[in-house]
């Protein structure tokens, strides 16, 4: 038998970044590595996410980094610890994709694209002897072997240990439907995360400004006001300040229907300034001319019109400060960016291992957390990715 045979079989389902850092570990790690995907090639949600600038991770420090995981923080500390984002920038390096931190503090591969690290990591993996085989949907276990729908019919394999990096369930075009979720036990519902939300607007008001962004305002939800950016689209409201609340706001909706988003049109203005301008009388002026009078764009004047229209009856420079916008839905997972729930926190070990099947780890986004957008949701999958690739060599090799 060879040396090559010799080695540990670990199957990684899932050809993510999750699944292909695992898949890297492990070969490292002494095994002989198989990825399944079944999708045609690999990592389509990471090369769509690096079209506008792959955001890595970020260079905030550790314990506010750690923050942005909230109620999964304590389990998702100490994989982040171990590959933190200074290793994950190494990483990056070592693949001649140097990074910088842009002035948000987040870190991008100097190119800007995902398509360079992923040629080069798909390089190096095929060096260390990992398999990639595509069109390859898990079904499950038949009789203790991994069960997979593939072009040549079905296949069976029997490997020493195994990764799922299945993803979880926004974007499935890209690759990650959720249906895993049928197949294990201790699966918490998976939502959108990271997503946009419905508005019953007018039929004038969505054909006129569908599409519209919102620059520098400031959206208020419970006591947490976030300063950023959003776009009108012909369902709602999404944009990167909008994906900063959704979590709450998904889980308000939840519990007791639609909820009421306060947003800034102009939270450079204070009140008083504003109320000095807007809250007299306009005279011959039309309303939307006034309006403008505060520095408005077409598309917040049409917001504050549109809530007259729907019966609001407080002072104008109070509705440019605090805008009432009725949020009666998230938007679905097709559109999401990221996904909610996932399997627990409780049918895994310290190592990432399911408890109800040993030798068989998770990682990435089919665990239950969620974070926010700016690299931690990247820093995770890449994080938990290695644990699960150590741990599943580790496992492979008795």
């Amino acid at each position: 038998m060879s040396e090559h045979h010799a080695q540990p079989l670990v199957a990684v389902l899932g050809a993510g970044p999750a699944g292909l850092m695992a898949a890297e570990v492990a070969a490292l790690g002494g095994a002989r590595v198989v990825v399944l995907d079944r999708m045609p090639s690999p990592a389509r949600k990471l090369l769509i996410a690096g079209r506008g600038g792959l955001n890595l991770t970020h260079s905030e420090p550790l314990p506010a980094f750690l923050s942005r995981y909230g109620a999964a923080r304590h389990r998702l500390a100490p994989f982040v610890e171990a590959f933190p984002p200074a290793a994950l920038s190494a990483w990056a390096g070592g693949l001649e994709q140097e990074t910088f931190v842009g002035s948000s503090g987040r870190v991008f591969p100097r190119v800007m694209k995902a398509s360079p690290l992923l040629r080069a990591w798909l390089g190096r993996l095929a060096g260390l002897g990992v398999t990639l085989r595509s069109r390859h949907r898990w079904l499950g276990w038949e009789d203790g072997a991994l069960a997979f729908d593939a072009p040549e019919g079905p296949v069976r394999l029997c490997p020493a240990a195994t990764v799922l990096a299945l993803g979880g369930a926004s974007w499935p075009r890209l690759g990650s439907d959720g249906a895993w979720a049928g197949l294990l036990e201790g699966v918490a519902p998976l939502r959108p995360a990271n997503c946009g939300f419905r508005i019953a607007w007018s039929e004038h008001f969505r054909g006129r400004f569908a599409g519209a962004p919102l620059k520098r305002i400031a959206l208020s939800y419970n006591g947490t006001t976030l300063r950023g950016e959003a776009v009108v689209t012909a369902a709602g409201i999404e944009g990167g300040a909008v994906y900063a609340l959704s979590g709450p706001l998904r889980e308000a909706i939840a519990a007791g229907g639609p909820v009421t988003l306060a947003l800034d049109l102009r939270p450079d203005i204070e009140a008083a300034a504003l109320a000095a301008r807007l809250d007299g009388p306009r005279g011959a002026l039309s309303l939307a001319n006034h309006l403008r009078r505060a520095g408005l764009p077409p598309v917040a004047i049409g917001l504050v019109q549109e809530a007259l229209h729907a019966g609001a009856t407080a002072p104008l420079s109070r509705l440019v400060k605090a805008l009432p916008l009725t949020l009666t839905a998230p938007i679905g997972l097709d559109r999401a960016i990221s996904s909610a729930g996932g399997l627990g926190w409780d049918a895994v070990d310290e190592h990432l291992m399911l408890r109800r099947h040993p030798g068989v780890f998770a990682c990435g986004e089919m665990l239950d957390w969620e974070a926010p957008t700016g690299g931690y949701l990247l820093q995770a999958c890449f994080s938990t990715g290695v644990a699960a690739g150590r741990a599943a060599s580790n496992w492979a090799r008795g």
